[in-house]
């Protein structure tokens, strides 16, 4: 690491500070330059010195807008995200970045929360592999990422305050994998930490998630950078090991630093040891830096479309009324503002000036040239003076006189962003009562939906044969959108979070957002399909679904199991006339095990491009490491030796075939103490042969009154801890018994 052993107190605690509101702080005198950063992460937002803000307010740079991770995480594509990641580093050395603010990894963990658009999924394997997949190729480039926000950020309510309270074994296999999967595979230069506090500790003070976590269990060894603002005391937060305070709090963290070292309150080790993965970060990024770096516009604009096409999700084709047919004399009603007047991306810090912005109803009219295209708006967007009732009528009437109906809608911006959380999950009234009046005078009405989140589908999905999820498309949403519809390109977006029927049936909805300052995270493990598919609740549509223009079949599914994990093997075949692409699902339970687990996880995926008729093996394989949980009785992860269910499919209810891996566990278990139950005894690999000789003895002294093993007495002295036992009337142990078992299993037999 670099050293700063000659710099002075003042000059080691300035560099943990930022300097302005995208740079960090410059020593030329010594060699260590600024770092500019910028916001992402699906797009650069590069801003001035004087113009600079985190809420998205102020004018920035054209960039390429790509389909933010709602859209992005649809695709289940790594291949593709990698790409992404590539792009934006070609931006970000043009504009003279060095670091982009992103990816959010965080989980989904209601669809309320109005940041859901800039995460990935609800589940953490495909956030952190995709994830992942995003740094390393930004990264590859040259230019640093910055995975965030750590850690349990899961609302915007109370942001800044709240306290995340979850069990440590819900924070380690939910919400803190992904985190852990990106700076294990990717190696982020800087790991960000997030406002809210975790379990009544601030994130930007919390050693044991910072420093313990992080670098001790992690191995990470990058900058750990605090949100904007999120630094509440930052001699704590430095203790804590949180390198770099930004944006810049002028003198007052600098002089709070060599305030609590000059009294003793702080180690000044600790000051070095951050100054020093400043420097270092300073001087890796400008070596990386590219002076003459330039991107092609274009180039970009179509990848974004490409993004944009993947991350769309057919949610439903009722007697297959899409794709239509490019070349037909049809007459296309194009109904809804949005279609003219693209909702592309979120709002708030990772808003971005596009370099150019495709609409969907030029790009309809463009790929039909047959048809007679004709536009209504339908509705207003924010807009309270326009006369709601006109536009209905006039684009009922549209829809009325027309072939097909194409109705876009969606959410306006002011009904989700970064800042505060959605309080239902409906599309608004007026775009509602439009869609019932276009479905009853045209029943070929095809819906397509703009959204961050999701929008609830239960009350209307009924009345229209076709639905299309097209998220928040980007600045190429529109062409991508046309591409679909005519069938130009096959959807082959899948679900990364499920839709449920009501805002009632999600798993957070009784703890959601909390009180006095503080979020339960009561459901445990049980977040997004983990819940609805262990308690069997029907959903509208289920996490990985999503519809093509042909059809997949799967047959001959073979496990291997290893010392090392597992690999499932699966036929598949495309069994309709059009190419397509299908994202195959492998879920992993665990019948039979010792703790609570959900039915199914996901533990893989792939993708595989199939032309009509093809057959094609394809194989996951999974992890060792990925089928353990968290043992918190041993603060460790275990992977149990069991028969695991293995489930390959289209979505998580949508599998097609089963099957069994036997999977040998981990020796070590949790050693047994005097009060540890008869049950942890029995099942202990060294405990357990060793006290059935002293039961032979307490079987012998009871006679007829020893409990029958499997009878209810039984059960009831499993719960029993041995110290009680041995403490009954009429039985045979003593202390000598208890002490000589006792160290039999601490010296392992």
């Amino acid at each position: 690491m670099t050293t700063v052993a000659g710099l002075s107190l003042g000059e080691k605690a300035a560099l943990t500070t930022g300097r302005g509101w995208w740079h960090t702080a410059a020593l030329p005198e010594v060699g260590i330059p600024a770092v500019r950063m910028a916001d992402g992460p699906h797009g650069l937002r590069l801003q001035t010195e004087e113009e600079a803000d985190h809420l998205g307010i102020n004018e920035s740079a054209a960039a390429t807008c790509f389909p933010p991770a709602v859209t992005l995480a649809s695709t289940w594509d790594t291949e593709l995200a990698g790409r992404v990641g590539r792009a934006l580093a070609h931006e970000s050395h043009a504009h003279g970045v060095d670091v982009l603010l992103g990816p959010g990894v965080n989980i989904k963990r209601s669809p309320l929360c109005g940041r859901n658009f800039e995460y990935f999924s609800e589940d953490p394997l495909l956030s952190g592999v995709l994830g992942a997949a995003w740094v390393n190729g930004l990264q590859a480039e040259g230019v640093g990422a910055s995975l965030k926000h750590f850690a349990a950020n899961n609302q915007e309510t109370d942001r800044m305050t709240v306290s995340a309270d979850v069990d440590a074994r819900t924070l380690r296999e939910i919400y803190l994998a992904p985190f852990r999967r990106v700076v294990t595979e990717a190696g982020p230069w800087t790991v960000m930490c997030s406002y809210n506090r975790v379990n009544g500790v601030h994130a930007s003070q919390n050693r044991w998630l910072l420093t313990d976590v992080l670098r001790g269990e992690w191995g990470y060894d990058g900058l750990v950078v605090s949100d904007w603002g999120a630094v509440v005391d930052r001699a704590r937060a430095l203790a804590a090991g949180l390198d770099l305070e930004m944006p810049t709090s002028g003198a007052a963290g600098p002089t709070h630093v060599r305030t609590a070292i000059e009294t003793g309150e702080l180690d000044e080790r600790l000051l070095d040891t951050s100054a020093a993965r400043v420097a270092e970060l300073a001087r890796k990024a400008a070596a990386q830096r590219r002076p003459d770096a330039a991107f092609d516009p274009s180039e970009h604009h179509e990848l974004a479309r490409e993004v944009a096409v993947r991350g769309a999700v057919l949610l439903k084709n009722e007697g297959r009324l899409l794709p239509l047919d490019p070349s037909a004399a049809q007459r296309i009603a194009v109904i809804g503002e949005f279609a003219r007047t693209p909702r592309y991306q979120g709002a708030g810090s990772s808003k971005v000036t596009p370099t150019r912005l495709d609409d969907a109803l030029t790009a309809i009219t463009a790929a039909a040239p047959a048809a007679t295209v004709t536009f209504a708006p339908g509705f207003p967007v924010d807009d309270p003076q326009a006369n709601a009732d006109g536009l209905r009528a006039e684009a009922v009437q549209a829809g009325a006189d027309a072939d097909v109906a194409v109705l876009f809608l969606g959410l306006p911006a002011s009904f989700e962003s970064e800042g505060f959380d959605r309080e239902h999950l409906e599309l608004p009234e007026e775009q509602l009562r439009l869609l019932a009046e276009v479905a009853a005078a045209n029943p070929r009405t095809v819906v397509v939906l703009a959204n961050g989140g999701v929008v609830r589908l239960s009350g209307w999905m009924g009345r229209v044969p076709a639905v299309l999820e097209g998220w928040l498309a980007g600045q190429a949403g529109g062409s991508a959108t046309a591409d679909l519809l005519f069938g130009a390109a096959n959807p082959s977006g899948r679900l990364a979070e499920t839709i449920p029927l009501r805002l009632a049936d999600t798993p957070a909805h009784l703890d959601w957002p909390g009180e006095n300052g503080h979020a339960a995270y009561g459901e445990g493990l049980f977040v997004g399909y983990r819940y609805y598919d262990t308690r069997g609740i029907e959903v509208s549509f289920p996490f990985g679904h999503g519809l093509s223009y042909t059809d997949f079949g799967y047959t001959n599914l073979r496990t291997a199991a290893g010392d090392d994990g597992l690999d499932v093997t699966v036929a598949v075949t495309n069994t309709g006339r059009r190419t397509g692409r299908e994202v195959v699902q492998v879920y992993v339970g665990a019948p039979g095990s010792r703790v609570r687990r959900p039915a199914r996880e996901l533990k893989g995926f792939t993708i595989t491009d199939l032309e009509p008729g093809e057959t094609r093996d394809v194989t996951v394989r999974i992890p060792r490491t990925d089928l353990a949980y968290f043992d918190t009785a041993a603060g460790a992860w275990a992977v149990e030796g069991l028969d695991y269910r293995v489930d390959v499919g289209a979505s998580s209810r949508d599998l097609r075939l089963s099957g069994a891996a036997t999977v040998p566990g981990d020796q070590a278990v949790p050693t047994p103490d005097a009060d540890s139950s008869l049950a942890v005894w029995l099942a202990h690999p060294v405990g357990g042969p060793a006290l059935d000789g002293l039961l032979d003895k307490v079987r012998a002294a009871l006679g007829e009154n020893y409990p029958g093993e499997g009878s209810s007495r039984y059960r009831s002295v499993l719960g029993m801890r041995l110290s009680q036992i041995a403490r009954l009337p009429a039985v045979p142990l003593n202390q000598d018994d208890l002490d000589r078992l006792i160290a039999l299993v601490r010296a392992g037999g």
